[in-house]
């Protein structure tokens, strides 16, 4: 049975990270020396429209939420993990910045992308200034940022990985889904496990506590982006702040549509004949395509493979002695994060 997207709310932990982490976040962009940088940096985090006006469109919390609970995990408090829980967060709107280039990304929460409200070139450097100031932030905060700085570096690393693997699958039509998971497991995972488990790095925990963490933070990862991929083909576009079936419409190959072109029924055919010469061109083909996505099954197959992931991530934190109330806050984020419509 397919796992209906639910409009589930997000957990109080959220909203009380997104308090503790943003005044520092915000410290982080006024750090930045350009004041163009500045301007770009703080519309991507939402702190501020395109002209500089305070506003508040910014995203969930959920990276800095997982830094700040690993720490919490371990020491039952968080401030261990706070240089972790800013920089993976820098670094996040960093890959966001970037990726909304190279994908001709038109809209995020609600408003146009960075490099539609500034240009290319803004954008750009807007995201290079982030992940220089998420390397100075650990630099500059002791001990714990120290410890974080190469698991951070590592983790951006095979983000940049994953995203070069993700343009190397535009415009194939034999990709498979080992292909897909892959590009997954580093465009997405990689920072997630980085968050779930740096907090706990940066206090001092044992290896295998650690390792438990990273494993919980990979499966919520790859279970995170399957559930973006099927937002990307039947997501309430009221909700998400992209256009309907944004996936479909630029022809991407993510597990949904490559689920669905892999099989043989006659929805799978029709749907290979109809991607054959590129992505849908009309409107009504783009209907067409998520309507065959959904009756091949591409939609129920990455939303069970993403309860699945959820499932084993979930594991991972059994036995490991953990803070009780820390562990269940990190399996609601998780749970939130695999039943959010949006």
């Amino acid at each position: 049975m397919t796992r209906q997207l639910a409009n589930t709310t997000a957990p109080g932990v959220l909203a009380r990270v997104r308090d503790r982490v943003e005044p520092l976040l915000r410290l982080a962009v006024d750090g930045i020396a350009d004041e163009r940088m500045r301007l770009v940096a703080g519309y991507q985090l939402g702190f501020n429209d395109a002209d500089g006006n305070p506003s508040e469109s910014g995203g969930k919390a959920i990276r800095p939420a997982l830094a700040l609970l690993s720490a919490e995990a371990v020491l039952g408090e968080p401030d261990s993990g706070i240089p972790g829980a800013v920089a993976i967060e820098l670094v996040h709107n960093f890959s966001l910045l970037h990726d909304d280039v190279m994908d001709r990304d038109l809209e995020r929460r609600h408003r146009p992308t960075g490099w539609v409200a500034f240009g290319e070139g803004l954008a750009i450097l807007a995201g290079n200034a982030l992940l220089t100031r998420a390397i100075e932030v650990l630099m500059d905060t002791g001990l714990a940022g120290r410890r974080s700085l190469p698991a951070v570096l590592e983790a951006t690393q095979l983000l940049i990985g994953g995203q070069s693997r993700d343009l190397a699958l535009e415009g194939r039509r034999d990709v498979t889904l080992d292909e897909v998971l892959a590009m997954e497991a580093g465009k997405t995972a990689a920072l997630l496990s980085c968050a779930s488990s740096v907090g706990a790095l940066a206090a001092g925990a044992p290896d295998h506590v650690v390792a438990a963490l990273a494993s919980f933070g990979h499966e919520l990862g790859i279970a995170f982006q399957l559930v973006d991929d099927v937002l990307g083909v039947v997501g309430d576009p009221a909700r998400t702040g992209k256009s309907s079936s944004s996936d479909v419409r630029a022809g991407k190959c993510s597990a949904p549509i490559v689920a669905a072109l892999a099989d043989p029924s006659p929805a799978g055919r029709q749907l290979a004949q109809l991607f054959a010469d590129g992505p849908p061109s009309t409107e009504a083909d783009v209907v067409l395509a998520t309507e065959l996505i959904v009756a091949a099954g591409g939609v129920e197959w990455a939303s069970r493979e993403a309860d699945a992931r959820l499932d084993k991530a979930i594991r991972q934190l059994d036995g490991m002695g953990l803070v009780e109330s820390a562990a269940a806050d990190l399996a609601a984020v998780a749970t939130y994060i695999v039943t959010r419509d949006r």
